[in-house]
């Protein structure tokens, strides 16, 4: 499956999150480092939702650019 991931830029740091896993959200000191734990951050979530038998959403999100 694959998940959209929204990232921000902040003053200081990047942020990214997952619209169709709430509560799955990270920041880093940049957008390579966020990515890489938005990545590992999805992994145990959905590893975690495994592990006690919930089932996994289906990505429904997409993305629109908009001008």
């Amino acid at each position: 499956m694959k998940y959209y991931v929204a990232y921000e830029q902040g003053d200081r740091n990047w942020s990214a999150y997952v619209p169709d896993l709430p509560g799955v959200a990270v920041a880093g000191a940049s957008r390579e480092a966020c990515h890489d734990l938005i990545v590992e951050a999805i992994s145990m979530h959905l590893d975690g939702m495994r592990e006690d038998g919930i089932p996994i959403p289906e990505p429904i999100g997409e993305v629109v650019e908009v001008a």
